[in-house]
């Protein structure tokens, strides 16, 4: 992908299809956090494509929540 993906918007590591949200660009590298929390991962840029609504969670996007939003 020729574009950066903004920080803090999702973003899919197509080389394992974790949805990570995007921490930082550095070293040439997308910086990745599971949307939960936990150890933040490198991926290339060209392995990394925006998430859509859905794999996000998003309102709207009829996905799995990988949000807290409405859990007990």
């Amino acid at each position: 992908m020729n574009d950066e993906i903004p920080c803090g918007t999702y973003a899919v590591d197509i080389r394992t299809g974790r949805l990570g949200e995007v921490m930082d660009h550095h070293a040439g590298h997308v910086q990745l956090r599971p949307p939960r929390g936990g150890l933040e991962w490198n991926c290339p840029p060209e392995h990394a494509r925006p998430a859509t609504e859905s794999e996000a969670g998003l309102p709207g996007g009829g996905g799995e929540g990988h949000g807290e939003e409405g859990r007990s």
